[in-house]
């Protein structure tokens, strides 16, 4: 809802279990390791092609669907340096805003720069662009959810077609991608449109605004050119009367569930915001915040409860600045239910945003597309979730005990400097020639500095000696790759200490 002004402001098991009409393909595709190949539903949960429970927790990361026609951000960092520091935070899917206008032939992406960065996609149309985008992150073991987000880098839509984009374009596009990415897993699923609002209904019967028929026609469209795709369908504004947040009011699915032709495909998606959105009556309510939970219920939270399907968050985010905010990101947090508590039997979510530009929320990155807001990504540490490998296992992987040792190195980086305090990250690099399962990294200061907060990492310090060993959600690092960690300690001044990693 009202989401005008913000869009605005945004220029294992080596036996698969068997499922009833999958082709033995899959066995080909599955990893041992959670989240390998492409995944299907069973009641609430998502398995990947193994039978194995996964959860989404990712990040969204828009800009293909601005005038910019590819993702922001990249006039100020190069694209593989931002993936690789969503995956050291925790996220393991990118949910990707795109607009029908990068499907046109020839579509070129604007402000990427590519002096000393992203030189590899120099020259590159912007559906390129998003080939490297999906390769990177698969070769980093995050997954992509392509969302369609509007018609066109206009604006967004009520419905899932305008004027100048009916429906047979949006199904063409739709199947489009479903065919370019067939056969790549990291594509996982497509949210087919972003956001339906009034007049758009669920189980109206007016095959014009009834967003339910034209989620099974695109759906099965969709499944027609790839089969093993996940189909995320988002909610309306309104229905009988309850009117809510613009694509996250589901009440409809209890009457008129989408039937697709393809079983175990089906998630449906939700949204929800603070304040510093929009103001809805319950943020008022006297019993805020211990209102929401029943809230969410009604609207959307009831399809995961009944075990009916999977149901994703795609988006929720604020600006975390009014006490209220605060107050409702804490409270959703717990109700999408910790990683540690219940594993993958969870509610799926992906945060908006990555970007600082999104005008009334803010993001994960402060305004210099560096920094991290710590803040508000310390929200989310319970609920984030394990990444999933790049592929399966191969020579010298896991289960090979010739293969290689688990073999890693750290660098200590001092970010910021106040003298009563400072700021460091440590960044940690599997130089080995196996995947590490977890590390730890030890230095010792050379004054009486002190740990004072840590995240993306456990600590304990002995004097001067700090040891810090991977969370839950990034101890696994793929061949290559990395993973970072920061602190904050006092005083400040001290000299940057050598550090040493090792690893399992």
């Amino acid at each position: 809802m009202f989401r005008t002004l913000r869009r605005a402001l945004c220029v294992a098991a080596a036996l698969l279990l068997p499922l009833a009409g999958v082709q033995s393909a899959r066995a080909d595709a599955a990893a041992e390791a959670a989240g390998g190949g492409y995944w299907h539903t069973s009641g609430r949960q998502i398995l990947d092609a193994a039978g194995q429970p996964v959860r989404i927790a990712g990040i969204n990361w828009f800009g293909f669907e601005t005038a910019n026609h590819v993702v922001h951000g990249l006039w100020a960092r190069d694209y593989k340096s931002m993936i690789d520091q969503m995956k050291s935070l925790g996220y393991n899917t990118i949910r990707m805003p795109y607009s029908d206008d990068i499907l046109k032939s020839g579509t070129m992406p604007d402000s990427i720069n590519t002096d000393g960065k992203n030189t590899d996609l120099r020259g590159l149309t912007s559906l390129q662009v998003l080939d490297k985008i999906v390769a990177y992150a698969g070769q980093s073991g995050l997954k992509i959810v392509l969302d369609r987000h509007r018609p066109d880098a206009a604006g967004q839509s009520a419905l899932w077609y305008t004027a100048s984009v009916p429906e047979s374009t949006w199904i063409t596009n739709l199947k489009a991608l479903a065919a370019r990415y067939k056969g790549n897993s990291t594509v996982i699923g497509i949210d087919l449109h972003n956001e339906p609002h009034d007049p758009a209904c669920w189980g109206c019967g007016d095959t014009s605004r009834d967003w339910r028929l034209a989620a099974q026609r695109a759906g099965n469209a969709v499944l027609s050119v790839n089969p093993e795709l996940l189909i995320m369908v988002e909610g309306v504004q309104s229905h009988n009367g309850v009117n809510g947040w613009w694509g996250g009011n589901l009440m409809g699915v209890a009457q008129y569930p989408v039937q697709l032709e393809v079983p175990g495909r089906l998630v449906y998606s939700a949204h929800d915001y603070a304040t510093s959105v929009a103001q809805q009556s319950w943020f008022s309510d006297p019993s805020f915040p211990a209102n929401m939970p029943g809230i969410w219920d009604k609207y959307w939270g009831y399809i995961f409860k009944q075990n009916i399907a999977p149901v994703w968050l795609g988006e929720f985010g604020t600006t975390l600045q009014p006490s209220v905010d605060q107050k409702w990101l804490a409270e959703l947090v717990k109700y999408l239910r910790s990683t540690s508590a219940y594993g993958a039997d969870s509610f799926h979510w992906t945060f908006w945003s990555w970007n600082p530009n999104s005008g009334d929320t803010g993001g994960i990155l402060k305004d210099d597309w560096q920094t991290v807001d710590t803040a508000k990504d310390g929200y989310l540490a319970s609920i984030k979730a394990p990444g999933f490998d790049a592929g399966g296992p191969g020579p010298g992987g896991p289960g090979d005990p010739g293969g290689g040792n688990a073999t890693c190195t750290a660098a200590y980086t001092v970010g910021s400097d106040w003298g009563g305090g400072f700021n460091a990250e440590v960044k940690v690099t599997n130089a080995g020639s196996v995947p590490l399962k977890s590390w730890k990294v030890t230095w010792t200061w050379s004054g009486s500095q002190k740990v004072t907060t840590m995240w993306n990492a456990s600590h304990t310090q002995s004097g001067a000696t700090v040891t810090a060993v991977n969370a839950a959600h990034n101890g696994s690092v793929p061949v290559g790759g990395s993973a970072s960690f920061g602190l904050g300690g006092a005083p400040g001044g001290g000299a940057v200490p050598s550090v040493s990693c090792t690893a399992e």
